[in-house]
């Protein structure tokens, strides 16, 4: 067994990852632990049974490095590498700064366009829009969705569906491919190249994006895509707005829809959800029905899985349908904060 009384400056990744599960304690390595690998696992127990004490200043100095590098992460991800830089310069100097990002090279994936994620959508939709469709969904699935919603809205009615669909079926794009798109705006803005093969795209991708533009253009994509590929429309419309989102609903929104619902079928659904979405639910009924419905879950026994998907998509269904009408308002980007 190791002691680790003092010091030690060549502590190896693993070392360090066991004693700083030791500092967060049980319950936070647990949480952690089941977002590792099976052997990951096995590897840090191994480590963790191996170490004795950490000392204090030990412990202090592992959080810190810790620390430093959860922030370095979250400025590359607000703005990049050459941002991150920037700012722990000023924060930590410069020698400091290099080894927080040194140690980040090698699991750091760096996005395509990053340089354009930073860029204003209204500026970026002059350099795209007349781009080929699959072009500007390449760019679009590779920013934040604000920033794509914002391009997707404004583009021609006739592009929106096929850039949506083409978003949508996107699964895996070669460096070569990406190179060349980004060269093409190399002109206008600057360039960040990957080396890897990088993932981006998909259904969500796609839902993300049209959970931020406005209804109108929304409609105007779904309608076309109901023709085109219903199929995927489906996919699309089912992972719009899924039954946690009911937290996001105003009561009167909430109420409206419960009036369209069975009461067996919200017992169902609700057994299934959080007990933030029960309470939400609960709050708007009266009191003797939501004991009722209380009573219902507590007895019915345990249920498929797929049993309380149905009943929750059921639900889901009927206030996708009342939003449709205008009575149910779902809370969304673009136009729909607009108020004439």
């Amino acid at each position: 067994m190791v002691a680790h009384g003092g010091t030690k400056s060549d502590l190896t990744g693993k070392e360090k990852a066991a004693m700083l599960l030791i500092a967060l304690g049980p319950e936070k390595s647990a949480e952690i632990f089941k977002y590792l690998k099976e052997e990951e696992v096995e590897q840090l127990t191994l480590e963790i049974a191996n170490i004795r004490s950490v000392s204090p200043k030990e412990k202090e100095k592992i959080l810190e490095e810790f620390y430093q590098i959860c922030l370095a992460q979250d400025y590359i991800t607000e703005g990049g590498i050459g941002y991150a830089k920037e700012i722990l310069e000023k924060a930590l100097g410069t020698q400091k700064a290099l080894d927080v990002l040194n140690k980040l090279t090698v699991s750091l994936q760096v996005r395509p366009f990053d340089f354009v994620r930073k860029a204003d959508p209204s500026q970026l939709l002059n350099f795209i829009q007349n781009e080929h469709p699959q072009t500007i969904a390449l760019i679009l699935a590779y920013l934040r969705p604000q920033q794509s919603s914002v391009v997707l809205a404004a583009l021609p009615q006739e592009k929106q569906a096929d850039v949506t669909r083409r978003i949508a079926i996107m699964d895996r794009t070669s460096p070569e491919v990406i190179k060349e798109v980004e060269r093409v705006l190399e002109k206008k803005l600057s360039s960040l190249v990957t080396e890897d093969f990088t993932a981006a795209g998909g259904v969500q991708s796609i839902v993300d994006i049209l959970n931020n533009v406005d209804r109108g253009t929304e409609k105007n994509i779904m309608e076309t895509l109901e023709i085109e590929d219903t199929e995927l429309a489906e996919e699309i419309k089912k992972r719009m707005f899924v039954f946690e989102d009911i937290l996001t609903l105003d009561n009167r929104s909430i109420q409206r829809f419960l009036r369209e619902v069975e009461n067996s079928q919200l017992a169902i659904a609700l057994k299934g959800t959080t007990e933030e979405v029960q309470d939400k639910i609960y709050s708007n009924l009266s009191k003797r029905m939501a004991e009722m419905i209380k009573e219902d879950i507590e007895f019915m026994g345990p249920l498929r899985l797929k049993d309380v998907e149905e009943a929750q998509q059921k639900i889901v269904n009927i206030i996708r349908k009342l939003e449709d009408a205008g009575e149910i308002v779902i809370s969304r980007g673009g136009g729909d904060e607009i108020i004439v």
